[in-house]
């Protein structure tokens, strides 16, 4: 019955899309049975920016309890230039996830400078690289295309990050003292992916 139920949405849901309408209001029962369901019954996507592979932005599964933030228009931003810098490293959605959850972990994808006695050593930027570890100068750094491209080029030397865990792939680049944290921004960094990878 869900299922007979389901695709009568999805029908009308389509026709309603193609028709160039837009649909009403879902009624009570409808929204309980999808809320029950848990499968999305249709998505507007823009015809010249297909949607995302969401499959292959967490292929193993989160780890763990999940965190997540509201972010500012800085934060957005960072995000958007991380997935800038991705693409034009030739590297795929699943490098962004990687990338832009470590930068919430490392900096909540804000561009510290340095922070004085509160500086964890000379770390700096989005991915808190530092100077004195050869990561480059402050001023590249602290340039989010730079920094990411940085970050992108130790992960493209981890042999089979693409298999890996997020958090070890991660760690393996970064050389954390608290390697399993980058573990919980996954999902956040996958739903930015997924919103802005095309944007």
């Amino acid at each position: 019955m869900k299922t007979i139920f389901r695709n009568s949405v999805l029908g009308i849901a389509g026709l309603a899309f193609a028709g160039g309408v837009a649909a009403g209001p879902i009624t009570d029962t409808a929204a309980t049975t999808a809320s029950v369901d848990a499968t999305p019954v249709a998505v507007a996507v823009r015809a010249d920016k297909p949607a995302v592979d969401k499959a292959k932005l967490v292929p193993h599964g989160v780890q763990g309890a999940q965190s997540r933030i509201d972010l500012t228009d800085e934060q957005v931003a960072s995000t958007k230039a991380i997935i800038a810098a991705t693409k034009k490293a030739g590297m795929d959605e699943r490098a962004a996830v990687v990338s832009i959850a470590t930068a919430l972990q490392e900096s909540k994808l804000e561009n510290l400078g340095h922070l004085g006695d509160r500086n964890d050593h000379d770390s700096q930027g989005l991915f808190q690289q530092r100077p004195s570890s050869g990561w480059g100068t402050v001023e590249q750094i602290t340039d989010p295309e730079y920094s990411t491209t940085a970050f992108l080029k130790g992960l493209k030397q981890v042999d089979g990050w693409q298999d890996m865990p997020l958090t070890k792939a991660a760690q393996t680049v970064q050389v954390s003292a608290y390697p399993d944290h980058y573990a919980q921004w996954e999902q956040q960094a996958a739903d930015l992916v997924a919103e802005h990878w095309n944007s």
